[in-house]
C-alpha cells in the first residue's frame, strides 16, 4: 500500500497539465481518509493510503475538470459543511461576504433581536438561510427556490444542523405572495452573469445554468422589484449579491419600480461591486 505522500506527489505531477489544484488533492485525500482538515494530509503523509481505489476514481473526475465539491458532495460555507451536487451552485466566498455584510449592517435598519421575517430567494444549497438563522435565532426564516431538487438539498442541510426554516417552491416572490406573507427582509443571490465569457469552464460544464445566467426571462431582480409591495408590511430591506457589471441596470430597475427607497452598492474584498442593499420606507 503506497504512502500518502507518494499518492499526493504522483497526483500533483499527473494533474498539473490539467489544472488540478494541490488544495483539491489535499481535500480529497483528507475526506477519503477521514481527516478533519485538508492540512492533516500533510501531517499524516507517512500513513498508508488505504482508500487508494476510491481516490483514483475521484482523481479521474478532477482531471475532467469536475469541481471537487461535487466529487465529495460537500462544500464549506462559514462554519457549515453543506451537502452539494450539480443541482445547486457551489457556495462562493462572495456569498459569505454577503452574510457578513448583512450581519454588520442590520442594526442600521432594524433591531436584530426582534422576530424579523426574512426570506432567502433562490436558496440553492440553503447556505444563506442557514447562516442567517444561525446568527439570528429569533428571525422567522424562509427559503425558496424554483428548482425542486435544489430545495430538497436545502432541506437536507437545514435538517443536518437542526434549524427551523420554512421552505417554498416557486419563482421569486410568488410563493410568499400566494401564502399572504409579510416580509421584513429579502435576501437573494440570484442568477447574475450577463457575460458568459466570464465563466470558468468547470463552472460552465458542471454547475446549473439556471442559477448562473441572468436572462431577460429569468431576471429575479426585476421580479422582486416589480412585486415587492405585495409582501411589504412596513419597512423592507432587500439584500442582493449582484454581478460587477449590473450597477446601471439595477439603478434603472429600482427607479422604474420602487417608491420611497434608499440604496447602497457595496464592494467585495476584491474591490468589485458585488452587493446591493435597498431599504424601502
Amino acid at each position: 500500500m503506497p504512502k500518502i505522500w507518494e499518492v499526493y506527489g504522483n497526483a500533483i505531477n499527473k494533474g498539473k497539465d490539467h489544472g488540478v489544484l494541490s488544495a483539491d488533492l489535499r481535500l480529497l485525500i483528507a475526506y477519503d481518509m477521514g481527516y478533519e482538515l485538508p492540512i492533516d494530509t500533510l501531517y499524516h503523509k507517512d500513513d498508508e493510503m488505504t482508500q487508494l481505489e476510491l481516490f483514483e476514481k475521484q482523481f479521474e473526475r478532477l482531471m475532467n475538470n469536475e469541481p471537487v465539491e461535487y466529487i465529495i458532495n460537500e462544500a464549506k460555507f462559514l462554519e457549515y459543511k453543506l451537502y452539494v451536487d450539480p443541482n445547486v451552485l457551489i457556495p462562493r466566498m462572495e456569498t459569505q461576504e454577503l452574510v457578513a455584510n448583512i450581519t454588520e449592517r442590520i442594526m442600521d435598519y432594524y433591531d436584530p433581536r426582534n422576530y424579523l421575517v426574512c426570506a432567502d430567494i433562490g436558496t440553492g444549497s440553503g447556505a444563506i438561510a442557514l447562516a442567517l438563522k444561525g446568527n439570528f435565532r429569533n428571525w422567522l426564516m424562509s427559503a425558496s427556490d424554483v428548482s425542486k431538487p435544489a430545495l430538497e438539498i436545502a432541506k437536507k442541510n437545514f435538517d443536518k444542523y437542526g434549524v427551523s426554516i420554512n421552505t417554498f417552491e416557486g419563482k421569486s416572490l410568488d410563493p410568499y405572495i400566494e401564502a399572504n406573507m409579510n416580509l421584513d427582509i429579502i435576501v437573494s443571490n440570484p442568477p447574475y452573469i450577463r457575460n458568459r465569457d466570464d465563466v470558468q469552464s468547470s463552472v460552465r460544464d458542471y454547475e446549473p445554468a439556471s442559477a448562473l445566467y441572468l436572462e431577460d426571462d429569468n431576471n429575479v431582480y426585476e421580479d422582486i422589484f416589480k412585486n415587492y409591495e405585495k409582501v411589504k408590511k412596513g419597512t423592507l430591506l432587500m439584500c442582493f449579491e449582484i454581478g460587477y457589471d449590473l450597477e446601471d441596470e439595477l439603478k434603472a430597475l429600482m427607479a422604474k419600480y420602487l417608491k420611497n427607497y434608499e440604496f447602497e452598492f457595496v464592494k467585495d474584498l476584491n474591490d468589485m461591486t458585488r452587493f446591493l442593499f435597498v431599504f424601502c420606507k
